[in-house]
C-alpha cells in the first residue's frame, strides 16, 4: 500500500517513467460520425447521443501493477440509441480486483482483559485474487440542448447509472462500474469547435453498502458491514483531431490525441461489525478523500465506423486508493447501422469533403 507521506516520491518516479506519453498525447480530438462532428472521448461521455436504432459494442480492458501481479479488468458494453436524444447503456465486466470475503485484517480487533478495541488496518497488496463476475452497470444520457453552428456545436446532456455491483471492495471511494452497487447521475456540457473538442462532466454517486464477512486476526470470519462514502466527480476532457487536415473521403484513417482529467472527492466510510459496533477508521483506505488523474490517449478510426483507443492514466493531484498506477486502457468499438441507415453511410462516404465545409 502507498501511504500519503511518500505519494510525493512515487509520483515523481512515475512521471520518470512515463514522461514521453505525456508529451506525446497531450489532446483530444472529435470525430466524424453520422455524418456530423461527434466527440468520442475514451473515458468521458460526451453530450452527443448514439443515432436512433443504431447499436454500438465496445469491449475495453484496464490493468495496472500491484506490487508483484496485475490487476486486471476485461468489460464488454453495448449502446443502443433508444431515442433521438436518449442513449442507453450497459456494461458488465470480469475482475481480480477483490476476494471472496473482505481482505484480512481489514477490520479487526484486540482484547485487553474485559476491554475490546476494534480499528481497521492497512491491507496486505499484491495478494492473488480469483477472476470474478462483477456484475451489470447501467446508463443512461438524454440530450435537452443543442446549439449547432457552421463548424461548431454547444451540447448538453443528464446523465443517470446504476450498479448491481455486490463484490467486497476495501476503499471508501466508491465505483459503480465494477466495485459497488449504487446510483447516480450528472450534467455534460460539450464544445466542439473545427478539429477541437472541450467537455465537462459534473456529477454524484451515491453506493449502497456491503454486508460479509472480514477474517480477523485468529482467521475467524466476523460479520461487517461497511458503508461506502458518497461521492461528487468533475471530470474535463479536451482533444484535438490531428489527421487528416482534410478530408478526400470519409473513408480515411482519423488520428486523435486526448487528456482528460478525472477528478473525484468522497467521504469516509462507515465501518459496522456485529451489526452494532462502530469501528474507528484508522487507514487512508476507508477514510475521506480527494484526487485528480490524467489520462492522456491516443485513437484511430478506420473506415469511419472501427475505432481503437489506448490511454495511460496517472495521478495529478493526490491519488485514488482504489487501484495503483500507472493504469492502461485499450478499448475497440464499432457500431451496427440499420440497413437504412447503412446505405445513407454509404452515399456520404462516397462524397468528397472536408472537415470545414
Amino acid at each position: 500500500m502507498i501511504e500519503k507521506n511518500t505519494f510525493q516520491v512515487n509520483v515523481i518516479n512515475l512521471c520518470q517513467k512515463q514522461w514521453i506519453i505525456i508529451l506525446c498525447v497531450v489532446f483530444t480530438s472529435a470525430f466524424s460520425f453520422s455524418l456530423k462532428a461527434q466527440e468520442l472521448f475514451p473515458h468521458n461521455e460526451p453530450a452527443s447521443n448514439v443515432p436512433k436504432g443504431v447499436i454500438g459494442i465496445r469491449p475495453f480492458y484496464k490493468t495496472y501493477p500491484e506490487v508483484n501481479l496485475k490487476r486486471q479488468m476485461f468489460a464488454l458494453r453495448l449502446m443502443y440509441g433508444l431515442l433521438p436524444k436518449l442513449t442507453i447503456m450497459g456494461t458488465i465486466s470480469v475482475t481480480n480486483h477483490h476476494g471472496k470475503d473482505l481482505p484480512p485484517n481489514l477490520v479487526t480487533h484486540t482484547h485487553n482483559g474485559n476491554q475490546t478495541t476494534y480499528f481497521t488496518n492497512t491491507i496486505q497488496r499484491g495478494v492473488v485474487y480469483p477472476y470474478t463476475f462483477s456484475g451489470v452497470y447501467l446508463y443512461a444520457k438524454y440530450r435537452f440542448l443543442t446549439v449547432d453552428r457552421k463548424n461548431q456545436h454547444f451540447r448538453m446532456a443528464l446523465y443517470a447509472d446504476w450498479s448491481n455491483v455486490g463484490v467486497p471492495h476495501d476503499e471508501s471511494e466508491p465505483n459503480l462500474m465494477d466495485d459497488t452497487k449504487g446510483y447516480g447521475g450528472g450534467l455534460i456540457a460539450t464544445f466542439l469547435k473545427n478539429h477541437f473538442a472541450a467537455s465537462f462532466t459534473g456529477g454524484f454517486v451515491v453506493p449502497k453498502y456491503y454486508e460479509g464477512f472480514s477474517p480477523d486476526i485468529g482467521g475467524q470470519k466476523v460479520p461487517t458491514r461497511i458503508d461506502y462514502g458518497r461521492a461528487a466527480i468533475y471530470n474535463l476532457s479536451f482533444g484535438y483531431l490531428v489527421y487528416p487536415k482534410k478530408y478526400a473521403d470519409y473513408s480515411q484513417t482519423n488520428i486523435n490525441l486526448y487528456v482528460e482529467f478525472i477528478g473525484k472527492s468522497y467521504e469516509a466510510a462507515k465501518v459496522t461489525q456485529f451489526g452494532y459496533v462502530n469501528v474507528p477508521i484508522q487507514t487512508p483506505l476507508l477514510d475521506k478523500g480527494n484526487y485528480v488523474e490524467i489520462h492522456p490517449s491516443v485513437q484511430a478510426i478506420f473506415d469511419s465506423n472501427f475505432r481503437v483507443d489506448l490511454s495511460v492514466g496517472l495521478p495529478l493531484i493526490k491519488r485514488s486508493y482504489a487501484r495503483f498506477y500507472p493504469v492502461y486502457y485499450i478499448a475497440v468499438q464499432r457500431y451496427l447501422f440499420p440497413k437504412p441507415k447503412k446505405a445513407l453511410l454509404k452515399n456520404h462516404k462516397s462524397k468528397i469533403k472536408t472537415l470545414d465545409e
